[in-house]
């Protein structure tokens, strides 16, 4: 970062009513009346500072402050009446989750949704970082956006997410698109509302980065997509440094939400109609080590147990966490329901060594064991890098006898890609691409191949579907999940959209079921 940039990351420019960008309205009128001076020290503070590896690493355990107090400050709870939003979201759950509250805030601020960028006022891409694909996307994005913010000067552009919590990225945008308005980071999306309206007074990007973690912040709106299923965090960041991921960096260290909040929240969830809830974290299964109290995942979900809702997954799952209170609550059955996602990463202990997963091949195995033994019907699935830097052929031999000895029904694949920030890619990348592509080709006949034997068993079954809509290929063809994950596509009246109805399988595919409406359609509660 050269002296330039960092001036201009390390400070939030004064606003001057001068500066606006927008032709006045009553709105903007009314703000141009605040206090400026105050409305900053308010709102604001300099706070970009690029990830540090070292720091990180040393994370104390702090107090996390839990606030109930949010509110739109009023002098924007109506700018945004009569205009209209866009947020583009790339990767995780997590991301779709926090979507849903930048959705909520936005409205509350009198704007509209909508998903034609011609007819927005204020684009937001809610960035990945995880993977090297994910950020191309985002880049070519905000390539496409150019022609637009020059077309319509009014138009606010901001970059938010994880990406906005590395330096590199920081860097690339200042340098190469400083038609971005804002760029902020995954800790301070609360101070949506300010940052907003510090874009819209600035002549410059507005910057705000938190590489420390902020407080947790419970009652921030959300508009949720649909009815049927709802994304319910019980906790934030990640402690576990594998050297290959960036999220400890974006994410922070472990928080976890009070469970009294958490299952608030379910509960209005389970009055709203919703028929399923996913409980988000980035290591979920760490939930409650950080609290004062004796409280883990699998007490939180048998308390969960017992709310009136038909479905409730969890994910993503780490193997070093996974303990046998929860494998005893979920064995218990109910709404809990028993499909897995349990990433390995590698069948091969010397390379779980390297990428500090903390537990071996052996280790993994004997959790699988334990799960199939408590739940003999579990699906298990899981995700599986290749070409991780030094990876012989008999330790990618090692992954495939572990994916055909544990039975994956699907896995998420990855060639390795190195993220700048992470231990790992600092080590040569010295695997050849053809070298990678061979044993990912190889890897996902095996995936597929299991997939479609799994599949095959459901042939002439009668399933329980969660019904969500209509196919993304037939409009005619309605589709939804059955209890353990499998997509099933069927025809029937629209009227049993979000119900649980029965379905009898007609055929299997490799990643998909085709299936005919049991007769007497009655809803499965």
């Amino acid at each position: 970062m050269n002296e330039q940039q960092r001036k201009q990351s390390n400070q939030i420019k004064q606003v001057d009513p001068s500066d606006i960008k927008s032709a006045p309205d009553s709105n903007l009128e009314r703000i141009k009346n605040i206090d400026s001076d105050e409305l900053i020290g308010k709102y604001f503070q300099a706070t970009y500072e690029p990830p540090n590896l070292k720091k990180a690493k040393k994370r104390r355990r702090e107090d996390v402050e839990v606030h109930y107090d949010f509110s739109i400050p009023e002098e924007m709870q109506n700018v945004g009446n009569g205009k209209k939003f866009l947020i583009r979201t790339y990767g995780c759950q997590m991301n779709e989750h926090d979507t849903e509250v930048m959705a909520g805030l936005l409205t509350d601020m009198g704007y509209e949704s909508t998903d034609d960028t011609n007819e927005a006022d204020v684009i937001l891409l809610n960035t990945c970082a995880i993977r090297e694909n994910a950020e191309n996307k985002v880049f070519g994005e905000i390539g496409h956006l150019k022609p637009l913010k020059l077309e319509k000067p009014d138009l606010i552009v901001g970059v938010c997410g994880c990406m906005s919590q590395e330096e590199s990225v920081v860097n690339r945008i200042l340098e190469k698109h400083p038609f971005i308005d804002m760029i902020f980071g995954t800790h301070n999306i609360h101070r949506l509302p300010g940052l907003l309206k510090e874009a819209m007074f600035s002549k410059e990007m507005v910057l705000e980065v938190w590489s420390k973690e902020g407080d947790i912040i419970e009652n921030l709106p959300k508009v949720r997509k649909g009815k049927i299923k709802g994304w319910v965090n019980i906790m934030y960041g990640c402690d576990k440094f594998c050297t290959y991921c960036i999220v400890p960096y974006t994410r922070g260290k472990e928080r976890s939400r009070m469970p009294e909040d958490i299952i608030q929240e379910v509960r209005q969830l389970a009055a709203s109609g919703y028929k399923e809830i996913t409980l988000l974290g980035q290591n979920v299964n760490a939930y409650g080590k950080d609290l004062e109290i004796e409280y883990g995942l699998g007490d939180l979900m048998e308390e969960i147990s017992k709310i009136d809702i038909p479905r409730v997954r969890f994910t993503t799952s780490h193997p070093r966490d996974f303990d046998d209170r929860l494998i005893e609550v979920l064995s218990k059955g109910g709404n809990l329901l028993d499909h897995i996602h349990l990433p390995v990463q590698s069948g091969s202990s010397d390379v779980l060594r390297v990428m500090a997963r903390r537990y071996t091949r052996e280790e993994y195995l004997r959790l699988v064991d334990k799960i199939r033994t408590a739940m003999p019907n579990a699906t298990l699935t899981t995700d599986i890098i290749v070409g991780f830097p030094n990876e012989t052929d008999e330790q990618f031999e090692d992954t495939m006898t572990l994916m055909a000895e544990v039975g994956f029904e699907a896995a998420y694949t990855y060639i390795y890609s190195p993220r700048e920030g992470t231990p790992a890619a600092r080590w040569e990348d010295n695997i050849p691409m053809e070298v990678k592509k061979e044993r990912l080709q190889r890897l996902n006949a095996l995936v597929n191949e299991q997939s479609a034997a799994a599949m095959k068993k459901y042939e002439g079954q009668i399933v329980k579907v969660l019904v969500e809509g209509e196919s993304k290929k037939n409009p005619d063809v309605l589709s939804g999940y059955t209890e353990r994950n499998k997509l099933v596509n069927f025809r029937a009246p629209k009227s049993v959209v979000g119900k649980i109805i029965e379905v009898k399988i007609t055929k299997a595919k490799t990643w998909s079921l085709d299936g005919e409406l049991v007769k007497k359609v009655v809803e499965v509660v």
